[in-house]
């Protein structure tokens, strides 16, 4: 009861000096304002930035096949064949914390196209989840392959925008036949610019077929860079075609294909490998749990003991996500900074102001103090008053602030997102403000002597 009186007294005082009261809050309400505008002005640019960043293969994770060995000869990454498709398939069911996974063939020759010829960078054969790791989903023109092209393997293709323009200069590739090892492709989509990655390389320079048409119609074999030592090593050749049954042999078991046989009728490989795998972590916060889950579930399918090394590797693009992270967490905390400013300027003026109350309601005050009002009383009617102002400029400064975002984002197009986190600060920091900033002016007037403040003129 004690408390709604001297909250009823608080709102009587405040209202004598309307306008005064209304000043006083202004610099609350701009320091809120602006927190609540920078903070998600922030929070979007830092998501536009981190969606850019992903695009470029930040949250992307490359799980690469083992290592092959020999006489105490290493062979290098990639040199034994261990990864599936249906590993791709297991890593999207079972690892929570992967969005999409691709697997992926590699091939590395000549694309041809009347009498125009180019060796794009990348060859790929994959599934249409790699535009979604890889963030394309917005082709320049045409469609995407589909699954039911993946498992029949058709040949047809997307090409990236350097390859398009070396090849068909201008006009549109849509539905026009490219040679991939005297394969023709039919184009069915043409893949938007993505320009170079952060190591400088052209990420345009690339065409994209389903994988079973580029590894049964284009290459059998693995394109991982192998050394000298690996192609001379005897017997080291793997068993991957029904031809290879006996690997060292000198003979085939079967009689070899002609060209245009093995063109019409691919032979399906016994162990069909794929070169690499590509993953999307949901954010980058879930990358290494995302590297756990993959590593226990491909140790789980290829059957590795305890005691065994793995064979495979799991990549992640650390340096992008370290750029990603310090950028963000810069611009956020100088947003703050900023913010702050404003909100100890508001706060200078909440102490002002109250001193000046102090000093013109001192007879007042020992009024109060001669009919039985306490020291503490008379802090808390004043510290309530400050609080009561903070609060008042919260709620209008939330309000300004939501507002001058919604026009940011309306007329200059800037990406901004909402921001509970900061409107609930907002509120908790206008009252803390009205407690620190409101406390020394209650403080000196409940240490007035009822007396002196009676004679006060």
């Amino acid at each position: 009861m004690k408390l709604y009186r001297t909250l009823r007294a608080a709102l009587h005082a405040l209202r004598r000096n309307i306008m005064r009261s209304i000043l006083t809050t202004l610099g609350i309400i701009i320091g809120i304002a602006a927190v609540i505008a920078m903070m998600e002005i922030g929070k979007g640019s830092s998501s536009a930035i981190q969606h850019t960043i992903a695009s470029m293969g930040a949250n992307n994770l490359l799980v690469m096949p083992g290592t092959a060995a020999s006489g105490g000869v290493s062979f290098g990454a990639g040199s034994i064949l261990t990864l599936t498709p249906q590993d791709a398939d297991a890593i999207l069911k079972k690892c929570p914390s992967v969005r999409a996974a691709a697997p992926i063939v590699r091939a590395r020759t000549q694309v041809i196209f009347g009498d125009r010829n180019w060796v794009p960078l990348y060859i790929y054969g994959t599934t249409p989840a790699f535009i979604d790791v890889r963030d394309w989903n917005d082709l320049a023109e045409g469609r995407t392959f589909t699954e039911m092209e993946v498992r029949d393997g058709a040949a047809v293709c997307l090409l990236g925008q350097t390859l398009t323009r070396q090849l068909f200069q201008g006009e549109s590739p849509i539905g026009k036949d490219v040679r991939v090892q005297n394969i023709a492709f039919r184009v069915v989509g043409v893949l938007s610019g993505k320009g170079a990655n952060m190591m400088g390389m052209d990420q345009d320079d690339i065409l994209l077929a389903p994988w079973t048409a580029i590894k049964y119609r284009v290459t059998g074999s693995s394109v991982s860079n192998v050394n000298q030592s690996r192609a001379l090593s005897e017997g080291s050749q793997q068993v991957n075609s029904l031809n290879q049954v006996y690997p060292g042999s000198q003979g085939n078991l079967y009689p070899a294909p002609s060209p245009t046989q093995a063109a019409d009728e691919p032979v399906t490989a016994r162990f069909t490998n794929v070169d690499q795998i590509l993953a999307a972590a949901r954010t980058p916060g879930e990358i290494p749990a995302a590297i756990r889950q993959i590593t226990v579930l491909l140790r789980e399918r290829h059957r590795i003991r305890a005691d065994e090394a793995d064979d495979f590797s799991v990549r992640d693009m650390t340096e992008m996500s370290t750029a990603l992270s310090s950028t963000t967490t810069l611009m956020t905390n100088l947003l703050l900074c900023v913010a702050l400013i404003s909100l100890v300027v508001g706060g200078v003026g909440i102490m002002n102001i109250m001193l000046v109350s102090v000093t013109e309601r001192t007879r007042e005050i020992g009024l109060r103090m001669a009919v039985g009002a306490r020291g503490r009383d008379i802090l808390r009617q004043f510290l309530i008053e400050a609080v009561l102002l903070c609060l008042a400029g919260g709620i209008f400064g939330i309000a300004l602030g939501r507002g001058s975002s919604y026009l940011v984002a309306d007329i200059l197009k800037w990406p901004t997102e909402l921001s509970m986190a900061a409107i609930v600060a907002a509120v908790a920091v206008s009252a803390g403000v009205g407690i620190a900033f409101g406390y020394y002016p209650a403080w000196k007037a409940s240490r007035l002597d009822p007396i002196d403040a009676l004679r006060y003129e």
